[in-house]
């Protein structure tokens, strides 16, 4: 993730963009139907600039957001400090994946949110990752998928690269912050995490229909409210959910025997 505060503005407004809030609002939807009803430890792995930390915190949980890069943190600060009722239930903390400091501790739901992407490979992250979780915790990771690369640039009219990309079989492409992105499968997230002890759960596609949009697309609420609907309903149904931008997959760890 080295040289990721290059891109930290792009990505405050991607997430302020109607477009960026549809990533958000159906992780956060499902993150709440699968998060117990009592406040929960969570940890946000590379939170950023805290978008999902403070969602989570804004429903009752206590959560720890974690990002290596020093400005997203004091983007994330300033956004906790204009909601002074949330900080006692944040905290913030300057680690990447390698030096998560948090041997001691196991949380009820740890995310990962739109990082395995920037990484060569996730079999090691996703073995840091599983081993945060405690009994009867859940893991959510959202990744690029890599099925879909291709999709985004064709809809797009970018011929060319969509032709180059499919017909290459190609498992990286340029993101929507101008980087090269790495996609990964639903299928191989959750056969990792099912070999490190994690029950797989249903995965969802995140953004089938409106991802080749920019961040310039402004519904109406009525016309939002539809969109939202209509990428929910079809995020659990394949053909649809194979062809999303990003998989949200999630998995939980079985709680202790006797408990």
């Amino acid at each position: 993730m080295t040289g990721f505060d290059a891109v930290g503005a792009a990505y405050a407004s991607h997430s302020d963009s109607a477009r960026g809030r549809l990533r958000h609002d159906l992780v956060e939807r499902r993150l709440l139907t699968e998060l117990p009803a009592r406040p929960a430890a969570v940890l946000d792995v590379g939170c950023g600039n805290g978008e999902m930390t403070l969602r989570l915190a804004a429903a009752g949980h206590r959560v720890t957001g974690a990002d290596p890069s020093a400005r997203m943190l004091a983007a994330a600060a300033d956004r906790l400090a204009a909601r002074p009722g949330l900080a006692d239930r944040v905290r913030l903390v300057g680690a990447d994946l390698a030096s998560l400091p948090f041997d001691g501790e196991r949380f009820d739901a740890v995310c990962c949110h739109g990082v395995l992407m920037y990484l060569d490979e996730p079999g090691e992250a996703l073995a840091r990752l599983a081993g945060l979780v405690a009994p009867g915790g859940l893991l959510s990771v959202l990744a690029k998928n890599r099925r879909s690369i291709g999709v985004r640039e064709a809809l797009a009219g970018e011929y060319a690269t969509a032709r180059r990309l499919i017909e290459s079989g190609a498992d990286r492409s340029v993101g929507n912050l101008g980087r090269e992105t790495r996609g990964d499968t639903a299928e191989a997230l959750d056969r990792l995490a099912a070999d490190h002890g994690l029950t797989p759960l249903p995965w969802q596609g995140v953004r089938i229909f409106h991802d080749h949009l920019d961040d310039t697309w402004a519904p109406d609420p009525v016309a939002y409210a539809a969109a939202l609907e209509l990428e929910w309903a079809a995020s659990w149904r394949s053909p649809h959910r194979d062809m999303s931008h990003l998989v949200h997959t999630l998995a939980r760890r079985p709680e202790r025997s006797g408990s």
